[in-house]
């Protein structure tokens, strides 16, 4: 599969709330931007009617069917609005109570309940994960040989040193998808098909350790099943499920009432958005899922669903530095720990083919995060994000005290969008 992602220099084939608690949402399919009077550091009129005009657009002209856009700053929402439909077969209005499948946004969640055990004392960042599950001490790395004749073996090597709490959240864990890059490894995953498999976590782990490694743990970024891995080591850590603990610990303090792993209530389908008839492929084998299938894995990767007003009030408490509406889900010291880089040059860690974060960003534990400008930008350094194959993306920027969420269902258009977006977004606040 090639994906987009906003801040790559290659900008692959299909990359890389709602809001505080006196919100009340509202019937109407069009939200309209409140349009606060310009001041030094604020959004300007002009820019934000921009930015709604590119999105309105995009509709028009058929290539999506309809959005959702917050941009919070200094804690209230300075442009918040509901464009076109959530479905072109039911045409149902778009309206901010719509149901997005995440997918890889679901992984700053996992993340950031895994830095919640680790302040608890029940995980540390240098502990093996084969101490959690035990199945991994076992892995072995996948090291392709040529015969004289050419042909390609692939030949399995101890591990040099374990996989660690810390490589799951980063992304060095060696754990690859199956489903892009090449090689005999990848083939063994894609082959094994985990995904498409009904396994509980317990099981998708199980058999994940069973599986060579692409490359030894902490020597290379490349985007994989970590984060799936480091949701089941939560399970065993917290013993109970990922959503047991996450609901326990996040997603009900929060008031994230309607983030799961499916729609369990018929009523609801009505309110899960759904891409354009044709732009549903997230990989050559698989389309976008439907989020009320049953199914037995919770994907702390890729499986959550959700609404923009969820996932406003999670970015919200990511900015205040761990706290919301009075209490503390991490100290200010976990949030600048897993927004820093952790794959800088000192540690000598290489990046995949796809290094989706980009060149002028590293990554933390859980974030991609700003560590140079890019060209023609003026994009401010420390600002963290990440995105979903299915369209929704976000970024927190601490320098201005904003962030902004962009909900969508479109695999195929969505690193293009990112890109304008976000550069549309900046030039509103002067940027």
């Amino acid at each position: 599969m090639k994906r987009w992602r906003i801040e790559g220099v290659r900008l692959r084939g299909a990359f890389v709330a709602a809001l505080a608690a006196f919100v009340v949402l509202v019937s109407a399919h069009v939200v309209r931007a409140s349009e606060p009077a310009p001041r030094e550091g604020s959004f300007s009129r002009e820019g934000l009617t921009r930015v709604g005009d590119y999105i309105r657009n995009e509709i028009a002209t058929g290539k999506i069917p309809g959005a959702i856009l917050l941009i919070q700053q200094h804690g209230k929402p300075v442009y918040f609005e509901s464009f076109g439909v959530r479905d072109v077969e039911t045409k149902l209005p778009m309206s901010p109570d719509t149901i997005f499948r995440l997918y890889s946004m679901s992984k700053p969640i996992t993340s950031v309940a895994a830095m919640m055990l680790v302040e608890d004392g029940k995980l540390k960042l240098d502990d093996p994960i084969s101490k959690y599950i035990p199945a991994f001490a076992a892995t072995k790395v996948g090291v392709e040989k040529r015969a004289d004749d050419g042909t390609l073996t692939l030949v399995e090597e101890p591990l040099e040193r374990p996989i660690t709490i810390t490589d799951l959240l980063r992304h060095t864990s060696g754990l690859p998808y199956g489903y892009m890059g090449g090689g005999l490894v990848r083939a063994r995953y894609a082959e094994a098909g985990l995904m498409r498999r009904n396994l509980t976590n317990a099981e998708f782990a199980e058999q994940a350790a069973e599986l060579p490694l692409v490359e030894q743990p902490g020597t290379r970024w490349d985007y994989g099943y970590s984060t799936d891995v480091l949701g089941r080591v939560i399970e065993v850590a917290s013993g109970k499920s990922l959503l047991e603990f996450e609901k326990e610990r996040l997603l009900g303090p929060l008031g994230m009432k309607e983030t799961a792993f499916i729609v369990t209530d018929p009523a609801m389908r009505p309110r899960i958005a759904e891409p354009m008839p044709t732009d549903r492929a997230i990989s050559p084998v698989t389309n976008v899922r439907d989020p009320m299938e049953p199914r037995r894995m919770e994907s702390g990767g890729g499986g959550m669903v959700g609404t923009i007003g969820d996932y406003a009030r999670f970015a919200q408490m990511l900015l205040n530095g761990g706290t919301f509406e009075g209490r503390r889900y991490l100290r200010p010291e976990t949030i600048a720990l897993m927004t820093s880089d952790h794959i800088g040059a000192e540690t000598k860690i290489a990046r995949d083919y796809a290094y989706y974060p980009g060149e002028t960003s590293g990554f933390g534990l859980g974030f991609a995060v700003r560590t140079s400008v890019p060209p023609n930008t003026s994009w401010p350094l420390g600002e963290y994000r990440w995105d979903g194959v299915a369209g929704t993306f976000f970024f927190i920027d601490p320098k201005d005290d904003m962030f902004a969420i962009f909900m969508v269902q479109t695999p195929s258009q969505r690193g293009r969008i990112q890109l304008a977006l976000k550069t549309l977004i900046y030039q509103a606040l002067g940027r």
